[in-house]
């Protein structure tokens, strides 16, 4: 079996994002192709694309890449799924057309991980200016340490972000292959830290802990980042802006700058009402869905009225056990959250914690859930405005609206058409 030493991996073997160039999927392609050769032969190559929910990433062009590449090489693709629910049989084929169904494994983040060692809790004290005080376990799934790999490809986007500060690079490793108590302990930092003061910025507590655990707990996995950056060209289409592939941080770094410069959009002034389209093939849980708050929070006026249009949305959680943690304690704010991870009461549940926090408007703006798959007690027993989802989806009509300020019936009002590709500031 073939095996690379990991600094044999440069530490960027390929780099290409200038602002205002758009690259062709045929582009991209070539461009992951020359990186991957530069490596030379791999004998056992593991994948970690994103799941059905990064499906805008262009994840699927440089899996196809590889694949084409690496042939019997490329022995598993695991999903990079983190807390999200199992992809169906169906959904990978759609996401990534042409890879075998054969190759992909699932990722049980409560059961099938490692850990590999713990970043200090006194580390964790410092970068958290004293908020947060408990060691972080490095997990990864048994499988990404355990496999023998002489490549491990982690595949992904980096954009704005409510946790880490910005997407990816060793976020999708230790959260998307990651196991409960890293999870937890990642989502609980970056929310008692304050997600107005991580949202966009590269250098957050969480990228902290991150770049601890893959200086020395990953240093021996042989693990080659590929990111891309997409934003909207002049039409709105969404195109690629950027690949960056490295071992390193410099590659994750280079990303970080250009999304900064392309999915961080100024609204000029404090939005009064803001509408949220989420595509029901990609947001069916407010887990997921409040990226509508999350990602606009920062460009809402006080006193406004968030408009989240999600006709997919059926449930709260990505799973049964944080859906009832959602049920039972709605979201009411940081302070609230924190008082009942103080008393022990959701101690077991941090990342829901943290999620309860995130979600809420901590009473700046009301937040109005427009979906049929759930009812206006449920909509309302968690703290937002139910309102019908038929009525205003006629009201503001997507096919009719562009991204950013619209006027309608006298109305001025800012429309978001995926809040997964950016991050709104006024």
């Amino acid at each position: 079996m073939l095996y690379c030493e990991p600094m044999k991996i440069p530490e960027l073997v390929s780099a290409f994002g200038v602002q205002d160039t758009s690259l062709s999927d045929r582009d991209l392609y070539a461009h992951c192709i020359d990186a991957l050769k530069s490596l030379g032969p791999r004998g056992r190559v593991l994948a970690l694309p994103p799941d059905g929910t990064r499906a805008h990433s262009r994840a699927s062009v440089i899996l196809k890449a590889a694949y084409d590449l690496y042939g019997d090489a490329l022995v598993a693709v695991m999903p990079a799924l983190g807390t999200h629910r199992p992809m169906s049989e169906a959904e990978v084929l759609a996401v990534f057309p042409g890879i075998p169904y054969s190759l992909f494994r699932p990722h049980d983040w409560r059961n099938d991980v490692i850990e590999l060692g713990r970043v200090p809790a006194s580390f964790v004290r410092e970068v958290s200016d004293g908020l947060c005080d408990f060691y972080w376990p490095a997990q990864v799934n048994r499988l990404v340490a355990e496999g023998g790999f002489d490549l491990i490809l982690s595949i992904g986007q980096v954009v704005p972000h409510e946790v880490v500060g910005m997407a990816n690079y060793s976020k999708n490793l230790f959260v998307g292959t990651g196991g409960k108590d890293g999870i937890d302990r990642s989502h609980w930092l970056g929310a008692a830290y304050g997600i107005e003061r991580v949202l966009g910025r590269v250098d957050t507590p969480v990228r902290a802990v991150l770049d601890y655990a893959q200086e020395h707990f990953a240093s021996t996995l042989p693990i080659l980042y590929a990111l891309t950056v997409i934003g909207p060209d002049d039409s709105g289409a969404d195109i690629t802006r950027g690949i960056f592939i490295g071992a390193g941080r410099s590659a994750f770094e280079q990303a970080a700058e250009l999304s900064s410069r392309v999915n961080i959009f100024r609204t000029g002034k404090p939005v009064q009402t803001m509408v949220v389209w989420l595509d029901p093939q990609e947001f069916r849980s407010t887990w997921l869905g409040n990226k509508a708050i999350y990602r606009s929070r920062l460009a809402m006026a006080e006193g406004g009225r968030l408009i989240v249009l999600a006709p997919g949305v059926a449930s709260f959680g990505e799973d049964e056990r944080i859906d009832r943690t959602i049920r039972r304690y709605g979201y009411r704010g940081a302070a609230r959250a924190r008082e009942l991870v103080e008393s022990g009461e959701l101690s077991h549940d941090l990342a829901g914690a943290a999620h309860l926090a995130h979600g809420s408007a901590e009473g700046r703006f009301e937040v109005v859930y427009a979906t049929g798959g759930l009812s206006r007690e449920d909509i309302e027993c968690v703290g937002y405005r139910w309102d019908d989802y038929e009525e205003l989806s006629r009201r503001y009509d997507r096919a009719l609206l562009s991204d950013g300020w619209n006027s309608a019936d006298g109305e001025e009002f800012y429309f978001i058409r995926n809040p997964a590709l950016g991050l709104w500031m006024a």
